[in-house]
C-alpha cells in the first residue's frame, strides 16, 4: 500500500439545533470521532444512509468546515489556517465534485468560463495558456469546445457533471472529494461518469474520497470502504473483503440490499424503522434499536472500532465478543 495522502484523526463536528424560537438548544453530533487514512492514488468509499454524516466528513476533510476536535493532515502536513497562502496552495491540490451539477454551476455563464475560473483564481499560467487548458480539460472529459460555449441549461445532466469534473481538475489536484457525484443521474449515465472518473484517476494518479449511499457504485470504484452510521465509522476495510464478508449487522443489511451478479435477493435483510434523530442519539451502540441481533450490552456500552485482521476494523460487541469467546 502506498503512503497516505490524507490522514483524518478522530475528527468531530457538532451543530446547535433549536426547536422553535424559544426552545432549548440541542447539540447534534454530525461527526463523532471519525478516523480515516486514504493512500495516494486510491479511492476510499464512504457509505451510509442519509444523515449519517458522510457529507460533513467530506467538507471537514476538504477544509470547508473546521472540526471541533481532531485533525486532518494532507500530504503529511496539518491543514493550513483558512485564508493564508499555505491554505490557498493546499486548496489548489484539493477539489470537490458536488451532487447537483446544475446547482454547482452558474447558469448565467458559459461553461468554458466556469472551467477557467479556478485557473484565474489561483493565477495559473497566461491567459492563452488558460484557454489551452480549458480545451484540454474538455477533451479529457470527452466533450468539445462547442460544449464549452454553451450555458449549463443547454446541457444534459451527464454533460453538466462532466463539466463539474473538468472544473475540479483544472488546477491539477491530487485529491478529489466526490459527494454523491452520480446520484442525480440515470443508471446509464451513472456508468459513463463513473467509468470516466476511473479512467482519469488512473491517468492522473488521483486520490479520491467517494461519498455515496449506492453500494453498487462504491463497489465499482473503491479500494477501501468505510461504513458510517449516525456520525461514527462502524466498519472499514478493503472493498473486496468487506463486500465478501460484511461483519457489522448494519453493513450486512446494506450489502444484502445491493444487487450483485449471481446473488439471489432472498437473503435481503430489511431493517426496522428509520435512523434515530441525531439530536437524540440512543445510549450505547446507536444502531441497537434497529439491530436484529442486539443484546443487552449494546444498549448500554458504545462499541470501540476494533481491528479484526489486517486493515479490517469493526465496531460491534457481537463481533468482538465472538472473538473473545473463541480465544478463551
Amino acid at each position: 500500500m502506498s503512503a497516505p495522502l490524507v490522514e483524518v484523526s478522530a475528527i468531530s463536528r457538532s451543530y446547535s439545533m433549536r426547536s422553535g424560537m424559544f426552545g432549548r438548544a440541542t447539540a447534534v453530533h454530525a461527526v463523532d470521532g471519525v478516523s480515516l487514512t486514504i493512500p495516494k492514488g486510491e479511492t476510499l468509499g464512504l457509505v451510509g444512509e442519509s444523515g449519517s454524516g458522510k457529507s460533513t466528513t467530506g467538507r471537514i476533510v476538504l477544509g470547508l468546515e473546521p472540526p471541533d476536535r481532531g485533525e486532518v493532515r494532507f500530504d503529511g502536513k496539518p491543514m493550513a489556517a483558512p485564508g493564508t497562502p499555505a491554505w490557498r496552495a493546499q486548496r489548489a491540490r484539493m477539489q470537490m465534485i458536488f451532487q447537483d451539477p446544475l446547482g454547482a454551476l452558474d447558469r448565467r455563464l458559459p461553461v468554458a468560463a466556469q472551467i477557467r475560473e479556478p485557473l484565474d483564481i489561483h493565477g495559473v499560467g497566461t491567459p492563452a495558456e488558460r484557454e489551452d487548458r480549458v480545451r484540454e480539460l474538455l477533451r479529457a472529459v470527452e466533450l468539445t469546445s462547442a460544449h464549452g460555449a454553451r450555458y449549463p441549461g443547454a446541457l444534459s445532466g451527464g454533460q453538466r457533471q462532466r463539466i463539474v469534473l473538468a472544473r475540479a481538475l483544472a488546477t491539477r489536484p491530487d485529491f478529489l472529494v466526490c459527494d454523491e457525484p452520480v446520484s442525480a443521474l440515470d443508471v446509464s449515465i451513472q456508468a459513463q461518469v463513473v467509468n470516466l472518473l476511473c479512467d482519469l484517476q488512473a491517468q492522473l494518479s488521483l486520490t479520491l474520497l467517494f461519498i455515496s449511499h449506492d453500494l453498487r457504485v462504491v463497489r465499482q470504484i473503491s479500494n477501501i470502504v468505510a461504513v458510517m452510521y449516525l456520525g461514527r465509522i462502524v466498519e472499514i476495510g478493503s472493498a473486496d473483503d468487506l463486500f465478501a464478508r460484511p461483519e457489522h449487522p448494519y453493513t450486512q443489511a446494506l450489502v444484502s440490499a445491493s444487487p450483485a451478479p449471481g446473488r439471489r435477493s432472498a437473503g435481503r435483510i430489511v431493517l426496522a424503522g428509520d435512523p434515530p434523530n441525531p439530536a437524540a442519539r440512543p445510549q450505547g451502540c446507536a444502531f441497537h434499536p434497529r439491530c436484529p441481533r442486539a443484546i443487552a450490552r449494546c444498549a448500554s456500552e458504545v462499541p470501540a472500532l476494533s481491528t479484526l485482521s489486517g486493515d479490517r476494523q469493526v465496531a460491534c460487541h457481537l463481533v468482538t465478543g465472538v472473538q473473545a469467546r473463541d480465544a478463551a
